[in-house]
């Protein structure tokens, strides 16, 4: 086992421990998985998750209207701290989206690793959106 792939386990524990806190246990929808259960909670970290997302982009002057904008200073990124604890705080969310489809860190770094090969691929065959279709994604699998 990987130092990083222990990381990313102790990771999913800690957000597991905290989730069960405020009501979301993410190892008892594993042991007993319930697509309605699991709906409720995705849509709760989706809706949290993109509220994080906004509080992110807050962190640069991304307005085209206000004045830093004109000034040349448009994505400015003006709030560097914060803006690291925003994507702190996607994480939390990320991970808890992860745990609400029924995934733990290995299953993770299996789909990720199969993931990246395909995103290799489509770089090395000249991606293009127009003809892009979702069949090379079909053979990723637990």
């Amino acid at each position: 086992m990987s130092d990083q792939q222990d990381m990313l386990r102790q990771l999913f524990q800690k957000q597991a421990e905290l989730n069960k806190r405020t009501g979301f246990d993410a190892y008892a929808l594993r042991r007993h998985f319930d697509p309605q259960v699991a709906g409720i909670w995705l849509n709760n970290y989706i809706a949290a998750m993109s509220n994080e997302l906004e509080e992110l982009r807050d962190c640069t002057f991304w307005k085209h209207w206000c004045a830093e904008a004109k000034a040349g200073k448009r994505f400015y990124l003006h709030d560097l701290q914060n803006a690291r604890v925003e994507v702190i705080d996607l994480l939390f969310f990320w991970i808890s989206l992860a745990q609400c489809v029924g995934l733990d860190a290995d299953e993770v770094m299996r789909l990720y690793d199969q993931k990246l090969q395909v995103n290799h691929a489509r770089q090395d065959n000249n991606y293009s959106m127009a003809s892009k279709t979702e069949d090379d994604n079909k053979g990723i699998s637990l």
